[in-house]
Protein backbone atom coordinates (compact mmCIF):
# COMPACT_ATOMS: atom_id res chain seq x y z
CA UNK A 1 0.00 0.00 0.00
CA UNK A 2 1.39 3.73 -1.10
CA UNK A 3 1.97 6.38 1.96
CA UNK A 4 0.11 9.43 1.58
CA UNK A 5 -2.13 12.06 2.59
CA UNK A 6 -4.80 9.76 1.40
CA UNK A 7 -7.10 7.77 4.00
CA UNK A 8 -6.19 4.76 4.21
CA UNK A 9 -8.91 2.20 2.73
CA UNK A 10 -8.02 4.76 -0.65
CA UNK A 11 -4.60 3.95 -0.51
CA UNK A 12 -5.47 0.36 -0.24
CA UNK A 13 -7.61 0.30 -3.31
CA UNK A 14 -4.37 0.98 -5.45
CA UNK A 15 -2.37 -2.22 -4.45
CA UNK A 16 -2.59 -4.78 -7.57
CA UNK A 17 -3.39 -1.95 -10.40
CA UNK A 18 -1.23 -1.46 -13.14
CA UNK A 19 -0.33 2.24 -13.84
CA UNK A 20 1.55 3.48 -16.73
CA UNK A 21 4.61 5.01 -16.18
CA UNK A 22 5.23 8.53 -16.90
CA UNK A 23 9.05 8.09 -16.90
CA UNK A 24 11.09 6.88 -19.77
CA UNK A 25 13.02 4.49 -17.64
CA UNK A 26 11.87 1.85 -15.40
CA UNK A 27 13.67 2.63 -12.20
CA UNK A 28 12.85 4.51 -9.47
CA UNK A 29 13.82 8.17 -9.68
CA UNK A 30 13.86 10.61 -6.81
CA UNK A 31 11.73 13.86 -7.24
CA UNK A 32 10.60 16.71 -5.39
CA UNK A 33 6.96 16.31 -3.99
CA UNK A 34 4.21 17.69 -2.00
CA UNK A 35 1.03 16.05 -0.27
CA UNK A 36 -2.16 15.82 -2.40
CA UNK A 37 -3.90 17.72 0.56
CA UNK A 38 -1.55 19.78 2.17
CA UNK A 39 0.44 20.51 -1.20
CA UNK A 40 0.34 23.93 -2.53
CA UNK A 41 -1.75 24.14 -5.48
CA UNK A 42 -1.21 27.04 -7.98
CA UNK A 43 1.58 29.03 -9.62
CA UNK A 44 2.39 31.37 -6.95
CA UNK A 45 2.00 28.99 -3.84
CA UNK A 46 4.23 26.60 -5.63
CA UNK A 47 7.15 29.09 -6.00
CA UNK A 48 6.60 29.92 -2.38
CA UNK A 49 7.07 25.98 -1.49
CA UNK A 50 9.70 26.15 -3.34
CA UNK A 51 11.49 29.34 -1.41
CA UNK A 52 10.46 28.19 1.52
CA UNK A 53 11.25 24.49 1.22
CA UNK A 54 8.33 22.93 1.76
CA UNK A 55 8.78 20.34 -0.89
CA UNK A 56 10.64 16.79 0.17
CA UNK A 57 12.75 14.48 -1.92
CA UNK A 58 10.87 11.36 -2.32
CA UNK A 59 12.07 8.35 -4.61
CA UNK A 60 9.58 6.43 -6.42
CA UNK A 61 7.49 6.33 -9.64
CA UNK A 62 6.08 8.90 -11.44
CA UNK A 63 2.96 8.25 -13.26
CA UNK A 64 0.10 11.04 -14.51
CA UNK A 65 -2.95 11.62 -12.34
CA UNK A 66 -5.33 11.48 -14.27
CA UNK A 67 -4.44 8.16 -15.85
CA UNK A 68 -3.90 6.76 -12.44
CA UNK A 69 -7.43 7.88 -11.35
CA UNK A 70 -8.73 6.28 -14.21
CA UNK A 71 -7.36 3.25 -13.77
CA UNK A 72 -8.38 3.25 -10.53
CA UNK A 73 -12.05 3.91 -11.52
CA UNK A 74 -13.00 1.19 -13.21
CA UNK A 75 -11.52 -1.41 -10.24
CA UNK A 76 -12.90 1.04 -7.31
CA UNK A 77 -15.49 3.83 -8.42
CA UNK A 78 -15.42 4.75 -4.61
CA UNK A 79 -11.67 5.15 -4.14
CA UNK A 80 -11.26 7.35 -7.72
CA UNK A 81 -14.57 9.31 -6.42
CA UNK A 82 -12.86 10.35 -3.03
CA UNK A 83 -9.31 11.52 -5.54
CA UNK A 84 -11.54 13.48 -7.68
CA UNK A 85 -13.77 14.95 -4.85
CA UNK A 86 -10.27 16.15 -2.38
CA UNK A 87 -8.35 16.55 -5.05
CA UNK A 88 -9.87 18.23 -8.20
CA UNK A 89 -6.17 20.27 -9.15
CA UNK A 90 -4.75 16.64 -9.59
CA UNK A 91 -7.04 15.82 -12.84
CA UNK A 92 -5.20 18.88 -14.39
CA UNK A 93 -2.80 17.96 -17.40
CA UNK A 94 0.86 17.86 -16.24
CA UNK A 95 -0.42 16.55 -12.71
CA UNK A 96 1.33 13.50 -11.34
CA UNK A 97 1.57 11.12 -8.24
CA UNK A 98 4.63 9.73 -7.41
CA UNK A 99 4.41 6.03 -5.99
CA UNK A 100 6.54 4.68 -3.74
CA UNK A 101 9.28 1.46 -4.36
CA UNK A 102 7.94 -0.51 -1.91
CA UNK A 103 4.60 0.21 -2.98
CA UNK A 104 4.61 -1.91 -6.29
CA UNK A 105 6.79 -3.43 -8.92
CA UNK A 106 7.85 -2.43 -13.12
CA UNK A 107 6.92 -5.09 -15.80
CA UNK A 108 8.38 -4.84 -18.56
Amino acid sequence: MPPGEAPEWVREKWVGLSLPLSQRAGGAKTFFTAGVITGPRGFLPTILAWLTGKFSREEGYLVESRAAIEVLEEAHPDAAAWWRKNTPHLLRANRYLVFHPGAGHVDD
